[in-house]
């Protein structure tokens, strides 16, 4: 209960051969209270079996344009790697930047350097949200994609680049409104990669969730190929209606529950 995303359950279930999937559910972040988003929200999050992650990106974006309308997209998509963006907004390469270069990169871009014990993955996180993101998708949708293996750990690796990862988000005025991955399959893989995290977990101090084994067996089980998305309802409805604070289309946002 107060599940954070409905990703497991529903790709139990694509392993036990529903094919095509969806759901909308309502989920639960705690601690993100904010202009964009509140702790519980609503998410769409959909599979297709036998996509790729670029043929489901064409239909995020059908979707997306379809619900805001092309008088606010007055331009097609744009797609654009996570690296190009790095390259064209911050003149740097994210995937060889050293921590401490990242870190001379925020400074010399006015960002406050109080993450300054932060890792690789902090101070890439902090730079894409402060100096790119707002850059996005402005008139139109932007995709971001292929982004570094260590920020995609339900994600299969690139074929022809294993320091990058079938992953994409996608933006509109700034805003994020998804998250999708081409689906990691391989069990051995995804439970070491679920190791790892709990012991990065661990060394920060951080609460560790159990393992999911039940959606290991399903795995090992067997998932078929496939790709996947999750969609913020709320962001969306918000930008689709041009309005500045997700609390302006939540009945019971946070404040009033």
């Amino acid at each position: 209960y107060l599940h954070t995303s409905p990703e497991l359950p529903m790709k139990r279930l694509l392993a036990a051969g529903s094919g095509h999937i969806y759901q909308i559910a309502k989920v639960f972040r705690q601690g993100e209270s904010g202009r964009h988003h509140n702790p519980e929200f609503t998410l769409l999050e959909w599979y297709r079996e036998g996509w790729g992650y670029r043929e489901l990106m064409d239909e995020v974006a059908e979707l997306v344009t379809t619900i805001i309308g092309t008088e606010r997209l007055t331009s097609p998509p744009e797609w654009l790697s996570y690296v190009d963006a790095f390259k064209r907004h911050l003149e740097i390469d994210p995937l060889i930047a050293t921590a401490d270069e990242l870190a001379r990169c925020a400074a010399g871009r006015g960002i406050d350097l109080y993450g300054g014990d932060m890792d690789r993955n902090g101070w890439l996180d902090l730079l894409f949200a402060e100096k790119i993101q707002p850059h996005l998708g402005r008139e139109g949708i932007t995709f971001i994609y292929d982004y570094p293996a260590d920020q995609a750990s339900l994600a299969q690796l690139k074929a022809d680049n294993s320091s990058l990862a079938e992953r994409f988000e996608l933006f509109v005025e700034g805003i994020e409104l998804g998250n999708g991955f081409g689906e990691l399959t391989d069990a051995k893989e995804q439970r070491a990669r679920f190791e790892q995290d709990l012991k990065m977990r661990q060394k920060r101090g951080a609460d560790a969730p159990p393992l999911a084994k039940k959606f290991l067996a399903a795995l090992a089980h067997g998932l078929p190929d496939c790709s996947g998305v999750a969609i913020g309802i709320d962001r969306l409805v918000m930008v689709a209606l041009g309005v500045s604070t997700i609390n302006e289309v939540i009945a019971f946002p946070l404040e009033r529950s």
